[in-house]
């Protein structure tokens, strides 16, 4: 499950007529399988309270409606996100939209009676006010939104800040949008780990964010911050749960990889690309324009602004070349990406294209048995195994300033079940490999 994470209004002229074969064919050849669509149920714009121009997609004021600005012919907005989906089906992709279930905007409105919401607001989002879970009719309102969106052809929801609500309101929601369409995918943003297993056992969601987890304990990496070593204690840490987690490196609130605050070039985040991927074989997801190294240089903190009308660089480049493809111009939209774009997306490529061939591997941590070797840094290098019935990969990663040839220990127990009996040592049962793996980068082999 890889998921591609979209601002419409902000790929090319942002519109739902984008949303096509030509654009579907790109993601497809980043072995995407799901597209969330970011900022699809209408949301608050032109008003004194709004953030920004056109304002933020998690102020809806509308959820029976989607922006105007997003159609050909905005009468017809919701006809076009109808057809846009059912392209995306032809086309063999899942389309997931946002669910907001804690607030919606202050100026809230819709043709079925609206929803009860208390006088205030979480955080410093002025622009919305509370959902009132305490109105009984609320919950019923709340599924009849998701019902309605499932029944445009829309097939999972990410759910925004979901422990400002609580496991009860879900578990009923779930249970009850699951009696009609049995397929649906909820997706948690969930911060606090303690909560994982009751968001999942309880609540119902299909996968969480790891963003206390995986993500924070790359993000210290790529600033010399931590160690390695966390990469194996949160997976340890999860257990059972690891499968349910959802893996990333960016999306609308973080900063971008390749951006100065981050890892300070896409070349120098391909380490922790490696260990997010394809690490534990969860899903992962990345945010649109990361596949090519988009820094936001545009903004001022280093993120995609999700309430202006931001022009990120290089995404622009790749709307150019979406558009260039669709005139008969150009066979790849990769074209009109700079050099070090087109290599930056390459590799996503086949990173991605590896996560889905490796997607039902077990994962085997070489970290604790190589330890111990001369020039294998436990703080700052990271190495694994995937293996299927088909194939064992090695990944072999490197989180240090410095290029490294890293020695890696495959011990006895994994040679004797991943069919690598005979490539080692008779007398240790175990097999020695040395890597040569650059600073901040990745190494990867197929053992057999």
């Amino acid at each position: 499950m890889i998921i591609y994470q979209l601002l419409p209004r902000l790929l090319g002229k942002g519109k739902f007529s984008e949303l096509d074969g030509v654009f579907f064919d790109y993601l497809k050849s980043l072995s995407v399988t799901h597209l969330w669509l970011t900022g699809i149920p209408r949301h608050s714009s032109g008003e004194s309270f709004v953030k920004g121009d056109p304002g933020c997609p998690y102020s809806v004021c509308d959820y029976y409606d989607t922006n105007p600005y997003l159609a050909d012919e905005p009468e017809n907005r919701l006809e076009e996100f109808r057809a846009a989906i059912v392209r995306a089906h032809e086309s063999g992709l899942r389309v997931i939209i946002d669910f907001v279930p804690n607030h919606v905007a202050v100026n809230y409105s819709d043709s079925r009676g609206g929803i009860p919401v208390m006088d205030r607001c979480d955080y410093d989002w002025t622009d919305t006010r509370k959902i009132d879970y305490s109105a009984e009719e609320t919950w019923r309102k709340m599924l009849d939104i998701i019902l309605f969106w499932a029944s445009m052809g829309v097939d999972g929801f990410r759910c925004d800040m979901v422990e400002l609500v609580g496991v009860d309101v879900f578990r009923r929601l779930f249970r009850s949008a699951r009696e009609q369409y049995k397929e649906l995918i909820f997706i948690g943003e969930a911060y606090d780990k303690n909560n994982y297993r009751s968001y999942i056992e309880e609540a119902g969601f299909d996968y969480l964010y790891d963003k206390s987890g995986m993500y924070d304990i790359l993000r210290g990496l790529s600033a010399d911050e931590g160690t390695a070593r966390a990469l194996t204690w949160n997976w340890q840490a999860l257990g059972d749960l690891q499968s349910r987690m959802l893996n990333f490196l960016e999306n609308h609130d973080e900063q971008r990889l390749a951006s100065s605050a981050f890892a300070g070039s896409a070349a120098s985040g391909m380490a922790s690309l490696a260990v997010s991927a394809l690490f534990s074989g969860t899903p992962f997801m990345l945010y649109f324009g990361q596949e090519a190294g988009e820094a936001a240089r545009e903004s001022g903190n280093c993120r995609t602004s999700i309430f202006d009308w931001a022009k990120p660089a290089t995404i622009g480049r790749l709307s150019e070349g979406l558009y260039a493809v669709r005139r008969g111009e150009k066979s790849d939209p990769s074209r009109l990406l700079l050099p070090a774009e087109r290599e930056t997306l390459a590799r996503y490529r086949a990173v991605l294209s590896l996560a889905s061939t490796v997607a039902d591997a077990t994962n085997y941590d070489l970290c604790y048995c190589s330890e111990g070797l001369s020039g294998f840094d436990a703080d700052r290098h990271f190495a694994f195994l995937r293996s299927s019935a088909q194939s064992t990969w090695l990944v072999v990663c490197n989180f240090s300033r410095s290029d490294a040839e890293i020695p890696v220990y495959i011990p006895a127990m994994a040679v004797e079940h991943r069919g690598l009996a005979g490539r080692c040592s008779p007398a240790e049962g175990r097999i020695m490999v040395r890597l040569p793996v650059k600073s901040r980068d990745f190494a990867v082999i197929r053992l057999y």
